[in-house]
């Protein structure tokens, strides 16, 4: 899945984006419809990724799937 303008995962660490990519979570989207967990059990992905990929998820209206009301 290609990211759409806008969509795109901000830089964190190479680690993370490789564990993103191979995982096929490729856009912000596709991320909000993880939890917390799911990120953090993927091999490179930390509680700083966490926090960046939070504040870009925020910027676009979107939260991580176990933040939701």
């Amino acid at each position: 899945m290609s990211a759409a303008a806008g969509d795109e995962i901000p830089k964190i660490s190479a680690p993370a984006n490789r564990a993103l990519d191979l995982a096929g979570h490729t856009t912000l989207a596709a991320i909000s419809q993880l939890t917390k967990k799911d990120l953090l059990d993927l091999h490179g992905v930390g509680p700083k990724a966490i926090r960046i990929l939070r504040e870009a998820l925020a910027e676009h209206g979107l939260t991580f799937a176990d933040e939701r009301k």
